[in-house]
């Protein structure tokens, strides 16, 4: 599977500053965000889910080829499978879930189930989270920013509250299409920060190099 500007964005995006020890990857794909907190942190045990057994081989692949594969590891196993064998907290829950919720389907199942959110419901993403995190833990997600809302009352349900946004657009004049939200169970005022991408076609603000600059060979 293609590598997609969201999940560099995400694993780019969220704070270490509490210098996490865990850190759980659910949907991992690739591997990509994963790998990222490899590289931006010293966290000592580095977990990924992935239930498409393609997409695990090949992030299984990434882990033990990277310099880091001795602190990742990938589970195949869905993210119900994971939450009752598991017993695990973790410092930093992050994922670029599956959000396309289009009555469409390809005839390609592994990239339906991976774009789908049909996959992985935001509700079930939730509760797991909110299972799995550690009590001064992050919880952090990539989602459609028409869904930012709906989303940050859902994770209030299970007293998970927002405590950084960062609204995301292509270029100065397209809408905001992503967002990506920080949780916590701890209730403080709100962070909203706004990131553009480009100005031009493949020509990248200093803003968004900056962030992602570390993760490409050529930016």
């Amino acid at each position: 599977m293609k590598i997609g500007t969201d999940g560099v964005l995400l694993g780019a995006w969220i704070s270490i500053k509490n210098s996490p020890f865990s850190i759980l990857d659910i949907g991992a794909g690739t591997g990509i965000i994963a790998l990222q907190l490899a590289q931006r942190s010293n966290a000592e045990m580095i977990d990924a889910i992935e239930i498409d057994e393609n997409a695990y081989e090949q992030c299984v692949d990434n882990f033990e080829n990277s310099p880091w594969g001795d602190r990742l590891f990938c589970y195949h196993a869905s993210l119900e499978e994971f939450v009752e064998e598991i017993e695990e907290k973790y410092d930093i829950i992050i994922s670029n879930p599956p959000f396309y919720s289009e009555d469409y389907k390809t005839s390609n199942e592994s990239r339906d189930v991976a774009r789908f959110s049909d996959a992985l419901p935001f509700d079930e993403l939730i509760e797991s989270a909110s299972q799995l995190l550690s009590d001064e833990g992050i919880f952090a997600v990539i989602i459609p920013r028409k869904e930012e809302e709906n989303f940050i009352k859902m994770a209030s349900e299970v007293n998970l509250f927002p405590n950084r946004i960062c609204r995301v657009r292509g270029n100065e004049n397209s809408e905001e299409k992503r967002s990506m939200l920080e949780f916590s169970f701890e209730k403080i005022s709100i962070k909203i920060e706004n990131l553009t991408i480009e100005t031009s076609r493949h020509d990248y603000t200093e803003e968004y190099k900056n962030l992602v600059q570390d993760f490409y060979l050529k930016m």
